[in-house]
């Protein structure tokens, strides 16, 4: 009890805050086993890459000059084990700060368990669109987009394309519901001749694109993330469907899941808010850490990851340190000023992004290979479709 005394008396004698004696911890929950393992694991890595520009590279390292523990959480993909996931960070581990998650369905289910405890939730991926709008909070931070915004640029970019009519297809939860709608909401041209809902982490998808085909479609729509998506282009190859339908996807094609897709993307647009030849500082500076140990390009989850991270770093430096308020917190990350991977953009009051959507087409390469390259923006400084239903005493 003495030692405990004399340590509390040691910090406030060296004018230090009460809360800079303790560890700083975040807890990460992300998908490091089963068939979403890719989404989550990269994501995982680019939100390593972020600590460590910060000065963080293991446990007991400073992040914007206080000692720092971050604590990794697997969800399996799945609600349950991401809800006891949770429980374990904030009950057991205290931690000061819940990050991460790929999927919509787990972090609307881990949602109500940080926000009870008042914490600020810092969400790198999932983008449900509830979160934008009458479940948004000011403990609620988004690196990422709101499920819609990406789609909504993909529907834009058909009706500039002049396709006849569309087949649409997702997995069967929140985020699958959201693509379509985001889709939906500024196709004006094209015919939705019909839309199919599989499973979540569904790998055989011939009896979805055998539909799209007997719909008479001129075009295809697919959300398929991660492994689902790897299975779809072989299926799709397979079958020589694109000799007869173009096919757009969203978050579909990105630089994790091309290097085992291939050719078969080679020819497909897709939207993105980011890329690996955004011209910026932190952008070189991340895309070339990150091939440096892995052998390839980011994907834009270890991207937004990453800028999770580093926002998390510059609001517990706004507080000069201190982290015992979460609610500070959290409003000190929602303001904080850092660089971006995809430059600057700003957060509306619902603590989703407002950013440029670009348009991405899969082409070869000079070695040869598919490539990702940017095709210019389709919007700009996008605002979700969901934030004025953000209730007024939600909204930071």
């Amino acid at each position: 009890m003495l030692r405990i005394v004399l340590m509390a008396g040691t910090a406030l004698a060296a004018g230090l805050p009460a809360a800079m004696a303790q560890e700083f911890k975040i807890g990460f929950i992300t998908t490091l086993s089963g068939p979403g393992a890719g989404p989550g694991t990269e994501m995982q890595k680019g939100f390593q890459i972020g600590l460590k520009h910060e000065g963080w590279s293991k446990d007991g390292d400073k992040l914007a000059g206080v000692v720092t523990k971050v604590i990794f959480g697997d969800d399996q993909q799945k609600t349950d084990a991401g809800v006891r996931e949770a429980e374990k960070l904030l009950d057991q581990e205290k931690v000061h700060v819940l990050a991460g998650i790929v999927w919509s369905n787990v972090a609307l289910a881990v949602y109500p368990k940080v926000i009870a405890k008042g914490l600020p939730y810092v969400i790198t991926n999932a983008g449900a669109s509830q979160f934008a709008g009458e479940m948004c909070h000011p403990l609620l931070t988004s690196t990422s987009w709101n499920n819609d915004q990406i789609p909504e640029a993909l529907g834009q970019r058909m009706n500039q394309d002049k396709i006849e009519s569309i087949f649409m297809l997702a997995p069967n939860y929140q985020a699958g519901k959201d693509m379509i709608a985001g889709v939906k909401r500024t196709l004006k041209g094209p015919k939705i001749v019909g839309e199919d809902y599989f499973k979540l982490g569904e790998t055989d998808h011939q009896a979805s694109i055998s539909k799209a085909r007997a719909s008479g479609a001129k075009a295809v729509f697919v959300f398929a993330p991660g492994g689902m998506g790897v299975a779809f282009f072989k299926n799709w190859a397979a079958a020589g469907a694109g000799k007869d339908m173009k096919l757009y996807t969203a978050f579909t094609v990105d630089w994790s899941t091309l290097p085992a897709i291939g050719d078969a993307a080679v020819g497909t647009y897709h939207t993105m808010y980011w890329n690996v030849d955004i011209d910026n500082a932190a952008n070189k500076a991340f895309v070339k850490d990150f091939a440096a140990a892995n052998g390839r390009n980011p994907s834009h989850y270890a991207a937004q990851a990453y800028d999770g991270a580093r926002i998390i770093a510059a609001g517990l430096k706004a507080t000069g340190g201190k982290f015992d308020d979460g609610p500070a917190l959290a409003k000190a990350i929602r303001k904080a000023k850092f660089e971006s991977v995809r430059g600057p953009f700003a957060y509306n009051v619902n603590g989703m992004p407002i950013q440029n959507i670009y348009l991405r087409e899969v082409v070869k390469g000079a070695d040869g290979k598919a490539a990702i390259v940017t095709r210019g923006a389709i919007f700009q400084n996008y605002k979700d479709a969901y934030w004025e239903k953000c209730p007024a005493d939600k909204r930071l």
